[in-house]
């Protein structure tokens, strides 16, 4: 079988507006300057540009249109060398915007984004065959499932996170989509919300149940992965955190490129902690490792992966 691209990344373009240095929480009436501010590409952006740093080949399938956010995403993606393939461009508004306010430990954010028909995925991921297929949001719908059946008969690993995703354990259409999954990446606050349990140790117990490779990111707590029963926690990357936005798709990027080298688990998960904490040195997506400051600062971590070759 002939692989087009080592990873299809399926999602939107977001261009984030991102406040950073506030010195305490928004409220209504109120008014807060911030310290600093930058307009950054994000969304599934983040996501591929990360990996392609990390020396992946990566194809991204996203929508353009006429609006000044595609405007400014677009010629970033083409300046980072990302492949073109996959964009869909149109003849009209295709708006993807979030604004960020980023406190000392915490942020909010407010999202919007112009209706547009999804391409569908299966001719996408049949004609590109990817060694990996991510998804930046939990999806839980036919063709879905369809994807993840289809993904597995090609040998294709499918990668997805939850994204603030409102569902629950609760439908067993979400049970049955986590089931067919091959890795899936909440964060802490996602695992509790979607359990409905108060201990996030036993969220990620009943996931773990579900999902064959369940990776949970704790934030300053580092991350969790179980794997076939066995759990495996990797502490925090220490970082000067300026901005949390696109940490998490950071670290999934550094957890994917770990995986397509063949690291264990727990060295994919180091990878994946030191990309997610890098990317908080910076407003958004800016500060996404290249592949020799990631193999630095691994050589410089208690347990280097190995690769094993």
């Amino acid at each position: 079988m002939v692989r087009q691209c080592e990873v299809l990344v399926v999602g939107a373009y977001f261009a984030d507006l991102v406040f950073h240095g506030l010195p305490r929480p928004v409220v209504p009436g109120g008014e807060v300057f911030a310290e600093g501010f930058a307009v950054v590409p994000g969304g599934a952006y983040t996501m591929a540009m990360a990996l392609h740093r990390l020396g992946r080949e990566v194809l991204w399938s996203a929508d353009f249109g006429t609006d000044p956010f595609s405007a400014q995403v677009l010629p970033c993606a083409r300046q980072e060398g990302l492949e073109e393939a996959a964009f869909r461009h149109h003849p009209f508004p295709v708006r993807s915007l979030t604004v960020a306010l980023s406190f000392a430990n915490d942020r909010a954010m407010v999202s919007y984004q112009d209706p547009i028909d999804p391409e569908p995925l299966l001719p996408l991921l049949r004609r590109h065959r990817p060694r990996v297929l991510m998804l930046p949001q939990l999806r839980w719908d036919d063709e879905t499932v369809a994807l993840a059946r289809a993904a597995r008969q090609l040998g294709t690993l499918m990668v997805m996170d939850c994204h603030d995703t409102p569902a629950t354990l609760d439908d067993p259409a979400v049970r049955r989509v986590l089931a067919q999954v091959d890795v899936f990446t909440p964060n802490a606050a996602e695992a509790l919300c979607l359990t409905g349990a108060t201990d996030l140790d036993e969220a990620i117990t009943e996931l773990a149940r579900l999902v064959p490779t369940l990776v949970v990111k704790r934030g300053a707590d580092g991350a969790t992965a179980v794997q076939a029963e066995k759990r495996h926690d990797v502490a925090a990357a220490p970082a000067e955190t300026v901005d949390t936005t696109g940490a998490g798709d950071c670290f999934n990027s550094g957890l994917v490129h770990g995986l397509l080298e063949g690291w264990s688990l727990p060295a994919c998960l180091a990878a994946a902690v030191i990309c997610g904490a890098a990317a908080t040195t910076g407003p958004g997506s800016s500060a996404a490792l290249h592949a020799d400051d990631l193999a630095q600062r691994l050589s410089r971590s208690p347990a280097p992966p190995r690769c094993p070759h």
